[in-house]
């Protein structure tokens, strides 16, 4: 298990990181911050990076690990970081935008649904579970 204080530093360094690459998109804090969904945004960012101190996430190279497929691994650093960057500032230029706040709070919403189900979908499976095996006369 990873040390928690290693565990609490590597989330804080990311979740700086991914928000400053969507504030660096907006070229700064007064444009970024000047829209409520982002706001909103950055509100369930902070969140889930909350909620990954709990997670209890593994770093460990595994029991068997095929070195050769560790390529993959600057490749998804790359992609994470273009994900940070690009929507936001694709969005400041209005390139490839379909709408403004509206499509905004759409994808905030849709945020929020997934903090919902990262939260709640375990225990709601659990229920499922106990509840099946309830009936079954188990």
């Amino acid at each position: 298990m990873m040390n928690p204080a290693l565990r609490l530093a590597s989330i804080a360094i990311g979740f700086c990181v991914y928000a400053g690459l969507a504030i660096l998109g907006w070229a700064g804090f007064r444009s970024f911050f000047s829209h409520p969904a982002l706001i909103a945004l950055v509100a369930v960012l902070f969140s889930l990076s909350g909620l990954a101190f709990f997670a209890g996430g593994n770093l460990s190279p595994g029991v068997r690990e095929a070195r050769g497929n560790r390529w993959v691994i600057p490749v998804f650093v790359v992609i994470g970081l273009v994900n940070a960057y690009r929507p936001a500032y694709t969005d400041r230029k209005e390139l490839w935008t379909i709408d403004g706040d509206t499509i905004r709070w759409l994808g905030c919403w849709r945020c929020i649904a997934d903090l919902v189900s990262v939260c709640a979908g375990p225990t709601i499976q659990r229920l499922g579970r106990d509840s099946v095996g309830t009936h079954a006369g188990n």
